[in-house]
């Protein structure tokens, strides 16, 4: 991996292990919550994505480097926290999506911080008809 990539991810996950904390714990900050591969205890990562219908398209700025896509690789099911409401489903790596065009439909602000950010885009769908709402 290229220096200044490695630079980049170090620094920004260097970031996020402090701020994520705060955030996940805001009502209305959207969550993904997947089952630790290592632990087996749920992890919960503040994301930014838009529901459309009954998906919810997310993109990561790391691809297989975060955490949270290596989690749903050992296990794809995750719930995530809409609007304060949890809805359970299954997680898919969509590695023949365009990213950058799928940001372009995602929220703004959080698009804009992927696209500045990240190394190595990969988009994530959840299924959220393979599981209810609770």
């Amino acid at each position: 991996m290229p220096r200044l990539t490695d630079l980049r991810f170090r620094a920004t996950t260097s970031v996020q292990r402090r701020i994520n904390p705060l955030l996940r714990r805001l009502p209305l900050q959207t969550v993904l919550e997947t089952t630790g591969r290592v632990s087996g205890l749920p992890r919960r990562t503040p994301v930014g994505g838009r529901r459309v219908g009954d998906d919810f398209w997310l993109v990561s700025e790391f691809g297989e480097r975060s955490q949270y896509v290596r989690n749903i690789k050992a296990d794809p099911r995750v719930r995530v926290r809409i609007r304060g409401r949890w809805h359970t489903g299954t997680a898919h790596l969509m590695p023949g999506d365009d990213p950058v065009a799928r940001l372009r439909r995602l929220p703004r602000l959080n698009s804009l911080g992927v696209r500045a950010l990240g190394t190595d885009l990969l988009t994530v769908r959840v299924d959220l008809r393979s599981g209810s709402g609770s």
